[in-house]
């Protein structure tokens, strides 16, 4: 259950902000070559994170290596994978972020469903929480799933050293992902000495709280109508998506506010919101929203807005309210993911 933010940041947050609006305006008003002086001197490494610079940049396919047997079930078998890439889309030094698949034992060709997951603490994660059952339950219906575990967790390499750079490398562990998932051929993602018959004309995405928010920047980002389910997802603006939740911080949000202070004082924090950049979703996406009545994570009024404003830009949403489930949407989980397969097999193409 989520506490309430402890009052102090109503009167603590606001003075932060005005302060850094104080200096901002100070910095406006210096005299032309000592605001060039300032630039200079002060680089701004996170600008390359922006939604419209990360729109604009070529993003490079990584190798899907298929390692160990995590499960064997009768109609499939989950992996565990890894792939290689920078995650600064700088052609800078790579990183390994693992992950889990789970491939059906049939024929094929097989539809794939990249998933996203929420927000788990990296003390209490293994391997494929947070998709592993939705996975599990596709892949039965023969779907290909594979779920990215992201950086500092699972069997990945670190995370970047700042908590906002970290933040943007999801979006950029996502966007490999998805693109080395297209760039597959028919029978290009070797399993031992099997190639598996994939189906690439057909990428869909299912994602849930946080994840939610990576799922819709890569629909900004990338222009592409993936058929889309998104269960309970956070899509507040930035960074009130971050300050809603600092009460559970260990530090009661200490560290939150400084990092966040200092990131307004040097950018545009509009830039970095996806409910800046809805309009950039390819007008033919098809998308499924599902949110539970008693959700005490994600306010349900954050996605009652984000289906208006989606429904105002005439996409095709389909939006299901779960009365009595809660974040997770228990207890009507089985049929938010029946009601979820449904949708993907309709937004499946057969050729």
């Amino acid at each position: 259950m989520r506490k309430f933010i402890l009052p102090i940041y109503y009167i603590l947050i606001p003075v932060i902000f005005i302060l850094i609006g104080w200096f901002a305006n100070v910095a406006w008003n210096l005299p032309r070559n000592e605001k060039n002086i300032i630039s200079e001197i002060k680089p701004r490494p996170l600008d390359k994170y922006s939604i419209e610079n990360l729109s604009s940049v070529s993003v490079k396919t990584s190798q899907i290596e298929i390692g160990r047997v995590i499960k064997d079930y009768p109609t499939f078998t989950s992996y565990e994978f890894s792939l290689n890439f920078d995650p600064t889309l700088t052609n800078g030094p790579k990183k390994k972020v693992s992950g889990l698949i789970n491939i059906p034992k049939s024929s094929g060709p097989f539809p794939i469903i990249v998933m996203f997951r929420g927000y788990v603490d990296q003390k209490q994660y293994v391997i494929g929480t947070g998709t592993q059952h939705a996975g599990e339950f596709f892949a039965q219906n023969e779907f290909i799933t594979i779920a990215p575990d992201f950086l500092g967790y699972g069997d990945s390499d670190s995370e970047a050293g700042d908590i906002f750079e970290s933040r943007f490398q999801t979006y950029t562990t996502a966007l490999t992902l998805i693109k080395s998932v297209e760039a597959l051929k028919t029978r290009s993602l070797k399993v031992g000495s099997n190639y598996i018959n994939v189906d690439t004309q057909n990428v869909h995405i299912w994602a849930h709280s946080n994840g939610g928010q990576i799922a819709l920047a890569v629909l900004e980002i990338t222009g592409k109508a993936y058929p889309t389910v998104l269960w309970a997802p956070n899509s507040a603006k930035f960074p009130y998506s971050i300050l809603y939740y600092l009460d559970e911080a260990g530090d009661e949000g200490k560290l939150v506010i400084t990092k966040l202070a200092d990131f307004m004082g040097d950018y545009d924090v509009t830039k970095y919101s996806i409910r800046s950049y809805l309009d950039k979703i390819n007008p033919n996406t098809k998308m499924q929203i599902h949110h539970g009545l008693v959700d005490d994570a994600v306010p349900i009024v954050w996605t009652d807005s984000l289906v208006k404003r989606l429904k105002d830009l005439k996409l095709n949403i389909s939006y299901l309210k779960y009365p009595g489930a809660d974040h997770n949407l228990t207890p009507s989980w089985q049929k938010a993911v029946e009601n979820s397969l449904t949708f993907f097999k309709s937004s499946t193409v057969v050729e």
